[in-house]
């Protein structure tokens, strides 16, 4: 059995069939996990769903911050921006079918040291930490009060982790982390508005990798996110968003055995200008 991560599809289903045609991947034997943005700001984000949902246990997401968002709006929380593409999944037939599985989606996934995430974590969690502090999240996604969750869960504030954090602002903390950190200061005070590779940010910030002391060290974490950043495999890390969307390419990593990288190249100029 193999197994393959993926990076983030977000829409770019085409290629996503063309990854998995070079993989040759078998649904009988081998898996994928993907970091999450399945959907959005690419062509075909409802054939995206339709596709992974249809997989059943031989694949696993995490949930993105464009997944999020997807669902904020499916339930009346958010509005469109002018470059999100889902409108495909909005007014589709089984729209509540697939909306109702996203929802139910992991932050974080793990199967033994291998720890699944969309975007990073702050210095101040553990792998374990994080494993907790996911669930409190998804406890509520899953619930009762998951539109209470997508009320609450946009903004900034707070940027800096203490166990004291309470209620929304706690849930908000923990969802940006998993959803939208890339760079923190040496304190771990997170920042979500600098989006470039490394060297493009501010000296005080750092990728969230790269702080010093961070207690996930270790841990073989695998994300997405960040298409700057491009192919990144150091510090018991692997940042596979290589930005397919921008014109980039859509990455997989063998994770059993050797780790093989695998990519497919998007069309020629991308589906969509970065921001």
């Amino acid at each position: 059995m193999a197994i393959y991560a993926i990076g983030d599809v977000q829409g770019c289903f085409a290629e996503l069939q063309r990854l998995l045609d070079q993989i040759r991947f078998d649904p009988a034997e081998d898996r994928l996990w993907f970091t999450g943005d399945l959907v959005n700001r690419g062509p075909q984000s409802l054939e995206t769903l339709r596709f992974i949902r249809s997989l059943g246990d031989r694949a696993v997401t995490v949930l993105g911050n464009h997944d999020l968002h997807l669902l904020a709006v499916a339930h009346g929380v958010s509005r469109t921006k002018r470059k999100d593409t889902f409108s495909d999944v909005l007014t589709a037939p089984d729209r509540d079918i697939l909306v109702d599985w996203l929802r139910r989606r992991p932050l974080l996934f793990r199967d033994g040291a291998f720890y699944l995430i969309h975007a990073g974590l702050p210095p101040q969690w553990s792998a374990e930490d994080a494993e907790r502090y996911a669930k409190e999240v998804e406890s509520c996604l899953q619930g009762d009060d998951f539109v209470e969750l997508f009320r609450h869960m946009y903004g900034d504030q707070p940027d800096l982790w203490t166990e004291t954090l309470q209620g929304w602002d706690r849930l908000r903390f923990i969802t940006n982390c998993f959803t939208r950190v890339r760079y923190c200061d040496r304190y771990g005070r997170t920042d979500f508005k600098e989006k470039g590779g490394p060297g493009t940010q501010p000296s005080h910030l750092m990728p969230w990798f790269k702080v010093p002391g961070r207690k996930s060290a270790g841990a073989e974490i695998v994300f997405g996110h960040w298409s700057t950043l491009g192919f990144y495999a150091d510090d018991d890390v692997y940042g596979i968003d290589t930005g397919c969307l921008w014109g980039g390419e859509l990455t997989a990593l063998r994770l059993d055995g050797e780790k093989k990288r695998f990519c497919v190249s998007c069309r020629e100029g991308g589906y969509q200008k970065p921001s």
